[in-house]
């Protein structure tokens, strides 16, 4: 697990590099902050269609090798850029290829190398781990993001995805050499039909809308993931606008909201049993947060409040990521984390064009007021609605002293 952590470690960093080189390069081509926006779709837009897929055969195929292969690929995908970049062959017509290329090939990476880690520890620790992965995520989104401006600056923008190209084929050569824990989850087949329904991809999406708190979990995270959250966005234009803060302003408020995430993960690390009320409470209470701080009168004020925010959104965020890789059995998680993606996709896709909406309509300070009172009352209204309907038990009427019949054959029931 700590050599799984440190391949995880260099590859976010180098992932998070590119990332941010690309929306430079971008820009270089094109002149077009539009064309920026529409290279990010292009790369997204895959998981809204092929996560199934890409799930499916995750649950399908040999989980080291699938992500062996998977890292491997993507690898090659920054070498063939950073090559066309070194030679001024790149045109955006090539761009957007390669980052579709590389939307594909995530479908399949990222179900498989999630569950890759989950395999590396006994099933009690599994939340644990998934903090742990949240940790290393935030700490390399820090670091790759710091890189890039060193990299571009002295090697040029081609360094930049021949390094990550590197990471690629660091986690490729790490996981060979990786062993389950005693203790971990056994992948075993579904019951058989005598068909081969048993890992198709109707199975992963059954599973997932009979499920109540995998239903319940999408609620939650999609009302936050819509009205909450983007706060690169939102305190973005509170900062510069309301508060009167320049780009150097924001600069702090997105430091401190990266500190916080990575707290935020260490605490979520710590959680044996998470479970969809505690992702529910954790995200209203975020909300709230927001509220308050969409009502700051000053940029002090909202940088005390942007640490909390930040921990809250981490640690909820680690919570559901432990009940959905959890809560199917072996065999089907790979098919119930595609799902989940092509519905994150919908909120990632469609999430910042609403809140940019109501901003229009109700300026930054309204849309973060609006858009946590919004959180609060659904999270709120779906919980009542739950506790309605879950039936209550019925008590057996008894005079004092008198025995319930069949007491200990009640007790074995229960």
């Amino acid at each position: 697990m700590r050599w799984w952590s440190a391949a995880n470690f260099v590859s976010n960093a180098g992932t998070w590099m590119q990332l941010t080189v690309q929306n430079l390069l971008v820009l270089q081509i094109t002149g077009s902050a539009a064309a920026t926006g529409l290279s990010m779709s292009v790369q997204a837009a895959p998981a809204l269609f092929m996560s199934l897929l890409g799930g499916a055969a995750v649950d399908r195929w040999p989980r080291k090798v699938t992500a062996a292969v998977s890292q491997a690929l993507l690898g090659t995908v920054a070498f063939t850029t950073a090559v066309l970049v070194a030679l001024d062959l790149l045109s955006m017509t090539s761009l957007m290829v390669l980052a579709a290329v590389t939307g594909t090939i995530a479908t399949v990476d990222g179900p498989a190398c999630a569950l890759l880690g989950n395999d590396l520890v006994p099933v009690e620790d599994v939340p644990s781990a998934i903090g742990v992965g949240a940790l290393v995520h935030n700490a390399g989104r820090l670091v790759g993001a710091a890189l890039a401006g060193v990299t571009v600056g002295f090697l040029g923008t081609a360094a930049a995805y021949a390094a990550n190209g590197l990471s690629f084929l660091f986690v490729t050569a790490v996981i060979p050499f990786l062993r389950p824990a005693d203790g971990a989850a056994v992948r075993a087949a579904g019951p058989r039909t005598g068909k081969r329904d048993d890992m198709t991809i109707r199975e992963g999406l059954a599973f997932f809308a009979r499920r109540p708190r995998l239903v319940a979990l999408a609620g939650v995270t999609g009302v936050s993931a819509v009205f909450g959250r983007n706060y690169g966005l939102t305190l973005a234009v509170l900062v510069t606008g309301p508060l009167a803060g320049g780009p150097g302003a924001f600069g702090t408020v997105s430091t401190v909201l990266a500190v916080g995430g990575i707290l935020g993960a260490v605490v979520g690390a710590r959680l044996r049993r998470p479970s969809v009320r505690i992702v529910g409470t954790l995200a209203a209470t975020g909300a709230l947060l927001q509220v308050v701080a969409g009502l700051s009168p000053s940029l002090a004020v909202l940088l005390v409040l942007v640490l909390p925010m930040a921990v809250v959104e981490s640690v909820s965020d680690t919570a559901g990521t432990a009940v959905l890789q959890t809560d199917p059995p072996p065999h089907l998680r790979g098919r119930v984390l595609g799902v989940w993606s092509s519905i994150g996709t919908v909120w990632g896709l469609g999430g910042p064009p609403a809140l940019g909406l109501l901003m229009e309509l109700a300026g930054p300070r309204g849309a973060l007021v609006t858009g946590g009172l919004v959180i609060v009352v659904g999270i709120t209204a779906g919980h009542a609605l739950r506790t309605r309907r879950t039936p209550r038990p019925v008590p057996i009427p008894t005079r004092p002293g008198e025995e319930i019949p069949g007491r200990e054959a009640l007790g074995t029931a229960a």
